[in-house]
């Protein structure tokens, strides 16, 4: 009888143990809006979901009772207990401008603008900024324009997986600066002891008759290897389960260890790892103990979830318990970006790097990883960290980063750089800047400001305007010898107190060099030939009549044969033909 009564208790717990239930609601702004996109964390398993198209979401849940976080950039992060069997009905409240720590940052900046929109795309659960493409100014109106300086590279190599995978390219994966700053284009090396120089052309748009290009090369100095100061490196590793792919954790792991090869006995390597935990993998070492780094390294395994703000809080701790002073001492982040647990939205991250970068601790991002990378929270990490982001989609990437490159990605020569443009209304009638795009919600921020980038040692940042001449004639013959253009380059030495004067400027007036298109320098020609390929991926509508053919004969006449990089570009460029000219042809049908 008692194994009976057991029995019948059994058979009405099981329904309730095995019970499963549906949280469903719908998520609005305060104007009644529905809102797509909103991430929803249930905390009773961490997992991640999304808002659709009209703001309704659907969870399937273990417990009757349970709560939630709710996360959308530009709106207040909302945690609160949740009954499955009601409906939810949720507002998010938008962020005031004023209200936030930390104001929007611009990539360029003209004042008074108004930008054209973009649209979305989505692809999988992959994250990347809207950007709004600069339009054309009138420079009687505004002659004076600025954009920051940087030396990120990581849209190129982003842009190369998706077309090596076949698959068109999300527009807003595609920033033109970061496309040119992939090839060092027209490297110069200053003249000794100056940390810039700064070179101009000017010559015809291959794509719209009535225009003009005016080519801007700013070249950062080389560091001299021998006497670069010590290095205190914090390796931050993503271990998580998102990591447990060959071309994530593996591809790290080789990156890391090919990096060790060249350190020095003065230089310091530690190593944060987190994955379901944050912990100090690696106690400071020696490079010259170079084995028991690689060893460490080695022994790294994936697992559990991405807690990404306290691995970022730790790291830095650590960088700066072990601080050089004059040194270079930088956090090196190597994940695919999905944090999902503590603060995840970008602008959280931002407030917290926006502190930590304060230590002079710099921050470079590595990304790797496809469906759910997030580009987003690691382009705004690296340029609020005082550093750079470049994305490791195979091993040969790997190795330019960083080994052919690696004073270009860890040794600074500048900080906080941006140029300051002031055109000649006697000379120029219109401008466009190509690229340096920004955030759709910083250009919406009326309190908006231009932030400066990092720049490292022996780089080359190639910036192209598309100018309209007020009297072509005049301006192709150079019957005139006013400057089209006069140009200031503003920046910091870095390891230097900001109170102490290191705030630096560098002047140059723009000739009038104009030359036709098949004189100028080969690797402007080349240039030309990655903004139009940029251009096109965006669907920009300053490039509408253009094919690609047009960019191919460009990219094939200009590339160096005995250049990889270049000869990769004129085959990537034909990979992507295929791909948008099959598609149109399918959609025409």
């Amino acid at each position: 009888m008692k194994n009976l009564i057991t029995y019948i208790s059994f058979l009405f717990f099981i329904p309730y143990a095995n019970a499963q239930y549906y949280l469903r609601g719908e998520i609005k702004d305060e104007k009644n809006q529905y809102l797509q996109n909103v991430k929803i964390m249930l905390h009773s398993t961490r997992y991640i979901y999304y808002s659709g198209t009209s703001g309704g979401f659907g969870i399937t849940c273990r417990n009757l009772s349970d709560s939630i976080t709710l996360i959308l950039d530009g709106y207040e992060t909302k945690s609160f207990a949740v009954k499955t069997d009601v409906f939810q009905q949720i507002t998010l409240k938008a962020l005031s401008s004023n209200s936030t720590k930390n104001r929007q940052k611009l990539i360029s900046i003209t004042k008074d603008q108004n930008f054209s929109s973009t649209y979305n795309w989505y692809v999988s659960d992959e994250s990347y900024f809207s950007l709004v493409e600069n339009e054309i100014v009138d420079v009687n109106k505004f002659p004076n324009t600025g954009f920051s300086l940087n030396i990120n590279k990581a849209s190129y190599s982003n842009i190369r997986r998706f077309i090596n995978n076949q698959s068109m390219v999300p527009p807003d994966a595609v920033r033109i600066e970061e496309l040119l700053n992939y090839f060092n284009l027209h490297y110069r090396e200053p003249a000794k002891k100056d940390v810039f120089s700064i070179e101009s052309q000017i010559s015809d748009c291959p794509w719209d008759v009535e225009s003009k290009l005016l080519f801007l090369n700013v070249n950062a100095r080389k560091l001299d290897m021998e006497n670069v100061p010590p290095s205190n490196l914090v390796f931050l590793i993503d271990v998580s389960g998102s990591m447990d792919m060959p071309n994530r954790l593996p591809l790290v792991k080789a990156a890391f260890q090919m990096l060790i090869k060249n350190l020095r006995e003065k230089d310091t390597v530690s190593i944060v790892a987190y994955g379901g935990t944050v912990s100090v993998w690696l106690q400071p070492t020696s490079g010259a103990e170079k084995q028991k780094i690689i060893q460490s390294i080695e022994e790294l395994t994936a697992r559990g979830d991405t807690p990404g703000e306290s691995a970022i809080r730790m790291a830095y701790e650590l960088a700066e318990h072990t601080f050089i002073k004059g040194g270079n001492n930088r956090v090196i982040l190597a994940t695919d970006g999905d944090f999902n647990v503590g603060e995840v939205s970008e602008k959280a991250l931002d407030d917290l790097i926006t502190k930590e970068k304060k230590t002079g601790v710099y921050l470079t991002c590595l990304g790797v990883g496809m469906g759910n990378y997030k580009d987003s929270k690691l382009e705004i990490l690296a340029k609020r960290g005082n550093g750079n982001y470049a994305y490791l989609d195979d091993i040969n990437e790997a190795e330019k980063v960083l080994v052919k490159e690696v004073t270009q990605t860890f040794y600074s020569v500048a900080d906080d750089v941006f140029l300051n443009v002031h055109f000649n209304p006697g000379v120029i009638k219109s401008y466009r800047l190509i690229g340096f795009d920004n955030k759709r919600d910083a250009i919406a921020d009326s309190t908006g400001e231009l932030e400066g980038g990092d720049i490292g040692s022996g780089n080359s940042v190639l910036a192209i305007f598309e100018i309209t001449p007020l009297k072509e004639d005049e301006f192709i013959n150079a019957t005139f010898s006013q400057s089209p253009a006069q140009v200031s380059l503003r920046y910091a030495l870095p390891n230097v107190p900001a109170n102490t004067g290191n705030r630096m400027e560098l002047n140059y007036n723009c000739p009038n060099n104009y030359a036709p298109f098949t004189d100028i320098d080969k690797e402007f020609q080349l240039g030309t030939a990655i903004a139009m390929f940029g251009m096109k991926l965006r669907a920009s509508k300053f490039f509408p009549n253009s094919e690609w053919t047009d960019i191919e004969k460009i990219a094939y006449s200009a590339y160096d044969p005995s250049n990889y990089l270049q000869k990769q570009f004129v085959e990537l460029v034909a990979a992507a033909k295929k791909i948008y000219v099959k598609k149109r042809k399918k959609n025409s049908n």
